[in-house]
């Protein structure tokens, strides 16, 4: 069961082309967005689309495959865990980041 603990799989399409940073040492991050589709039908019957947007980073290898194949529009499916976290902006106010970290990635689609 612990596995299942803190356990993210979701399948989307890249919104935007990989930011890909590499530290000293060699160590790569890359940061991504992707979209979820959900629909549902309201109390009127209609069928309602909503999309969801997902901030995720990778780091090491899974980075690495991120960079040499994930494009805007690609379709791939992320298994991760959620993290929180938070930082202070130039203007000294405190903002706060939800993301799933990945551990791996899955190509998907064309």
């Amino acid at each position: 069961m612990n596995a299942m603990k803190n356990r993210v799989q979701l399948i989307g399409h890249v919104g935007n082309d990989p930011e890909i940073k590499t530290f000293e040492g060699g160590k790569v991050l890359a940061n991504l967005t992707i979209a979820t589709n959900d629909s549902y039908k309201n109390d009127k019957g209609e069928k309602v689309e909503q999309t969801e947007w997902h901030k995720v980073v990778a780091w090491g290898k899974t980075a690495e495959i991120i960079e040499k194949y994930v494009t805007k529009g690609k379709e791939i499916a992320i298994d991760g865990k959620l993290t929180h976290r938070s930082y202070e902006d130039k203007n000294g106010e405190k903002r706060y980041v939800t993301e799933v970290v990945a551990n791996e990635v899955l190509l998907l689609g064309k």
